[in-house]
């Protein structure tokens, strides 16, 4: 099966690994020079730089003959074009599409989108597996009446970098829910240290959005 990725983050990268070792054939097109040249030094030369939403890098890639388009960028709206460009100009049968933002998964549907995955589905399915059923619901229902499910990397130079997750200084109604490390999705501990690089999904209200940012940033502290 053909198969091209659009976007090469960790996303990305990861999922062109796991295709790739099951003997698909895979292209991936990305912006960024240097995840270029990571993913070509890592994997082999599968990837191409360029805008996949552009129909340039698409033809070279070789579009026309794609079995499954998958938009993995960290923009809903370059998804969106991504998808609908592979299905309309080139034919492509099937479309999956990452969403950052759970509530644009509507949209997504309206427009003809095959399929969608999310951070939330993984943080909803991981969380299935290892807390109560009653937690769940909790979880749920706060993210019906407006929390926000926040997902941010940590940078190479955050201070919170080998900080156990109990001395962080998080505040109420704030709870890092799901950290996905090296394409593996962890229900972190209070002894879980975060690394840079880390994918980290928090659950919050819409009026804290910023606190991933900011604690990254090292504004918050540690608890004393």
């Amino acid at each position: 099966m053909y198969i091209i990725i659009v976007g090469g983050g960790k996303v990305g990268y990861y999922l062109t690994k796991h295709l790739l070792s099951a003997g698909h054939e895979v292209v991936v097109i990305e912006k960024n020079p240097k995840k270029v040249e990571t993913i070509i030094n890592d994997l082999g030369g599968v990837a191409i730089q360029g805008d996949g939403s552009d129909a340039g890098p698409m033809l070279e890639a070789g579009m026309n003959r794609a079995d499954i388009v998958v938009a993995a960028t960290g923009d809903d709206e370059d998804n969106l074009i991504v998808c609908q460009m592979a299905k309309k100009k080139f034919g492509v049968k099937r479309s999956i599409a990452r969403i950052n933002n759970p509530k644009n998964e509507h949209i997504f549907s309206v427009l003809g989108i095959d399929s969608t995955v999310s951070y939330v589905d993984a943080l909803v399915a991981q969380i299935e597996r290892e807390i109560p059923a009653h937690s769940l619901i909790h979880l749920l229902t706060l993210r019906d009446v407006g929390a926000s499910f926040i997902e941010k990397q940590v940078p190479d130079d955050s201070p919170v970098i080998g900080v156990p997750m109990s001395e962080l200084n998080l505040p109420d109604q704030f709870l890092i829910a799901l950290v996905i490390r090296e394409g593996q999705a962890l229900i972190p501990k209070g002894t879980t240290k975060l690394l840079a690089g880390d994918e980290v999904v928090a659950v919050t209200s819409t009026t804290q959005e910023d606190l991933l940012d900011r604690l990254f940033a090292g504004e918050l502290g540690r608890r004393r």
